[in-house]
């Protein structure tokens, strides 16, 4: 009898918790691919590896129902390889996203470790998604974890009013001393009308450190279009970049005695496509950055891609990609979470959400 009454009071105990843990969504992805590299100086290399089309991940979303049309809502997502079981973002518990938040019809503020505004309009103009070995952060963005995320972050996103919506975000550098050492600003306006959608994106980073102390600011703008004629999908992306830590570096190989270093001034540009038909999809982009400084190190990437949808969660991917580098660039094809080690690389891989 002590037993049967023991049960009756757990389960009891347990029914609220059960309730208040319903709005708890687990999700994840796992993505594995093979690879293989070539054009590098030490040789080609042949991989088995995680996170080639997105980041393999394992996450935790919910919300709070607070009365008056306001919600409290939250996100924790962890990032790791499938290859080897290691965590991914430097061995960060939550590096790929960690927040919480209030949102209602003014819209949403949320507060933690955030993709930062300018990295979405660029993730949204890559027909890749800023995936496969065609990833757009072969050749656009900046050198640095901080150019996706940003740590310490307050972000605003706005309702949608008329086609137009907006984001704001802003991260303490947290330098004693200093409010502006460190500290990184960034927005986005994105405006949808039918089938084309248009996005503008801008991100500033201080680099005001013990080692680049007075240096100008990282400063990064984009603008993206994308529109869709229903049997093809056109994208379209042009990036100015100016200051120190405002593009991408791959290594610091020499060519005729001038180093390959990262662009303090480059436009870069994009155009790709998505082909659905049925459970088949075809992809393609061609980028190319413009080197404005007087080292003139340019390079163009251009990449191919198939994706075949075994169900609405399982897709097998192929994709190849190559990169020409000009007067001593060095920019090498990775994927969604590596670099690379050459100039040209080809993966096949398997995919599934949960």
């Amino acid at each position: 009898m002590k037993k049967k009454l023991i049960v009756s009071a757990m389960l009891a105990a347990a029914a609220p918790l059960a309730s208040a843990q319903s709005n708890v969504t687990i999700y994840g992805m796992i993505d594995m691919a093979a690879v293989r590299e070539s054009g590098g100086v030490a040789g080609p290399a042949t991989k088995v590896t995680s996170g080639t089309t997105g980041g393999s991940r394992l996450g935790f979303k919910g919300s709070e129902d607070l009365g008056n049309g306001l919600k409290a809502v939250f996100l924790l997502e962890n990032g790791f390889q499938g290859d080897t079981g290691a965590m991914g973002q430097g061995g960060l518990l939550f590096g790929r996203q960690a927040y919480v938040g209030l949102q209602g019809g003014f819209g949403t503020v949320l507060a933690g470790r955030q993709y930062t505004p300018h990295y979405m309009v660029q993730v949204f103009a890559d027909p890749f998604g800023s995936g496969w070995v065609g990833d757009s952060k072969n050749l656009l963005g900046t050198t640095g974890n901080s150019f996706s995320r940003m740590d310490n972050t307050v972000k605003y996103i706005s309702p949608v009013v008329g086609g137009f919506s907006a984001e704001l975000a802003a991260a303490p550098g947290e330098v004693s001393g200093s409010s502006a050492s460190g500290r990184q600003l960034g927005g986005s306006l994105a405006w949808t009308n039918g089938p084309l959608q248009v996005r503008l994106g801008y991100h500033d980073r201080n680099n005001d450190t013990a080692t680049l102390h007075g240096t100008d600011n990282a400063r990064n703008t984009v603008l993206a279009a994308v529109y869709d004629f229903g049997v093809v999908k056109l994208h379209g992306l042009y990036d100015w970049n100016r200051g120190l830590n405002s593009s991408v570096l791959r290594s610091t190989t020499e060519f005729f005695g001038r180093p390959a270093r990262a662009s303090t001034d480059s436009r870069d540009a994009l155009i790709g496509l998505t082909v659905p038909f049925g459970v088949h999809a075809l992809l393609a982009s061609y980028i190319r950055k413009d080197d404005r400084t007087g080292f003139n190190q340019d390079a163009s990437q251009i990449a191919l891609g198939y994706r075949y949808s075994l169900s609405k969660r399982t897709d097998v991917n192929v994709a190849i990609a190559k990169i020409d580098n000009r007067n001593g660039a060095s920019y090498t094809v990775g994927s969604a979470i590596e670099s690379g080690t050459g100039n040209r690389s080809a993966m096949i891989g398997l995919r599934h959400a949960f």
